[in-house]
């Protein structure tokens, strides 16, 4: 049975191009101008492993029945009662407005899955509208960028609670729980699909000596020790100033886009030349995705003194990466097979880093301590308060600071904040988000 996803929200939001992407074809016009949708348009969508069907809407107005606003609202609403789920759609960057507190109550009482989804996530300032969202009562936003594709990955983990994904079993285990998505990037010919033929014990992906042989992102499914993964190989991922192929260059976007919708990522290095420069550049890539990380050395068959090189290893991440410190580091050869069980220990142990969620008292009372030992400094004489941290979602573990004059607070200061936080509360390997946000003062005059 194919489920019905209806995306529902005020005009202007971004419906028609979300729905745009998840058909794959520009079936919606769209338009900086509100109200350009009218009818019901409907889809076949996919998003990663799932398939569904979905149904791009009017934006909701509140107008008279007879009118043609009204007429168009009436269609939205046949929308939600055809479908199974609603992607309920706020402008993250305006804010919730009154349109989106009424319809959100509409969503509320009609009784469906709703999955609230915060659009526009990459403009700057978007990230207060995205935390009045958790007001309209309808669970944690999902953030993204339906124009520019960020975000996706969140979205396809939100959708698949309510979406069955009847073509693909594989991806659940046994007990019924999900497999752990992982995702293996790396520059050419470090040994990735090798690595994941020796995980598999079978010549499943095509190898050889050649650089560039891998160009689909391709998934299998692992499973040691208890451990289940689905495993996507992709193709090697050079400078960008040296891809001058058509070809590559999907292919090194389709392993982009395997790292988005993945949940680890392991970056691969060879051992013979690890941390070069573009090593570095796919491990914050794969931080700036939010995504938890796993740095694996290669070709370990070569290295002679291996406890002192992986110890060298580690005190090389810690400095070239500090965005992502603590990231295991795992000695492999797909050649030998040593160092796969490590690997797939480091694996699910990240992704529980990565999934963690830090109670609130906890956290006042780490705030408490942290900035007794080392309190903000002032700016322009005046003290910043720091009054109440708390986290609003994981998946990375992310942290909403309030505080008195959150544009002043130094950058050395957030990241001296997120350091103690990753120390405190044992989340190495994931990246860390703290947002800062001024409470406002009630007392203050206003114009």
């Amino acid at each position: 049975m194919t489920i019905t996803v209806a995306i529902v929200g005020r005009p202007n939001v971004g419906k028609s191009t979300l729905f745009n992407r998840l058909v794959g074809k520009r079936l919606a016009l769209v338009d900086d101008r509100p109200g350009v949708t009218r009818d019901r348009r409907e889809g076949e969508g996919r998003l990663g492993h799932l398939s569904f069907r979905v149904i791009d809407t009017a934006g909701l107005e509140e107008a008279k029945a007879e009118s043609l606003e009204g007429r168009m609202r009436a269609q939205t609403e046949a929308a939600i009662d055809d479908a199974d789920v609603l992607l309920f759609m706020i402008d993250a960057k305006a804010g919730i407005t009154p349109s989106d507190r009424a319809f959100a109550q509409l969503a509320r009482r009609s009784g469906k899955h709703t999955i609230l989804v915060a659009n526009k996530a990459e403009a700057r300032g978007s990230e207060g509208g995205t935390l009045d969202a958790y007001s309209l009562g309808l669970g944690t936003p999902v953030e993204l960028s339906a124009e520019h594709g960020d975000g996706m990955g969140d979205l396809v983990r939100a959708l698949a609670e309510f979406v069955p994904d009847d073509g693909d079993e594989a991806d659940l285990d046994d007990e019924g729980g999900r497999r752990i998505r992982v995702a293996v990037l790396g520059r050419p010919n470090a040994g990735k699909s090798t690595l994941i033929n020796a995980l598999l014990g079978e010549d499943r992906l095509l190898t050889g000596p050649e650089a560039g042989i891998t160009r689909d992102s391709i998934a299998v499914d692992v499973e040691r020790h208890g451990v289940e993964l689905r495993v996507f190989d992709t193709a090697g991922m050079r400078k960008r100033a040296r891809i001058d192929d058509k070809l590559e260059k999907l292919s090194v976007a389709d392993g982009l886009r395997a790292a988005r919708f993945a949940e680890v990522v392991v970056v691969l290095m060879d051992a013979t030349h690890p941390f070069e420069e573009q090593d570095l550049r796919i491990a914050d890539l794969v931080e700036r995705e939010g995504r938890a990380v796993v740095l694996a050395i290669s070709k370990s068959d070569l290295v002679k003194d291996q406890q002192g090189f992986v110890t060298r290893m580690r005190e090389d991440a810690d400095h070239s990466l500090p965005q992502v410190k603590g990231a295991p580091v795992v000695l492999v050869s797909g050649l030998t097979g040593e160092g796969l069980d490590r690997l797939v220990r480091a694996i699910a142990q990240v992704h529980e880093v990565w999934n963690r969620r830090v109670a609130t008292n906890p956290l006042n009372r780490w705030l408490g301590e942290v900035t007794s030992e080392h309190p903000p400094p002032a700016v322009s004489g005046r003290r910043i308060k720091l009054r109440y941290i708390t986290q609003p979602k994981a998946r990375p573990p992310s942290f909403v600071l309030f505080c008195s004059r959150a544009d002043a607070v130094p950058e050395s200061y957030v990241r001296y904040l997120v350091n103690n936080l990753r120390t405190s509360f044992d989340l190495p390997g994931v990246p860390i988000r703290l947002t800062l946000r001024e409470k406002d003062n009630p007392y203050a005059e206003k114009e």
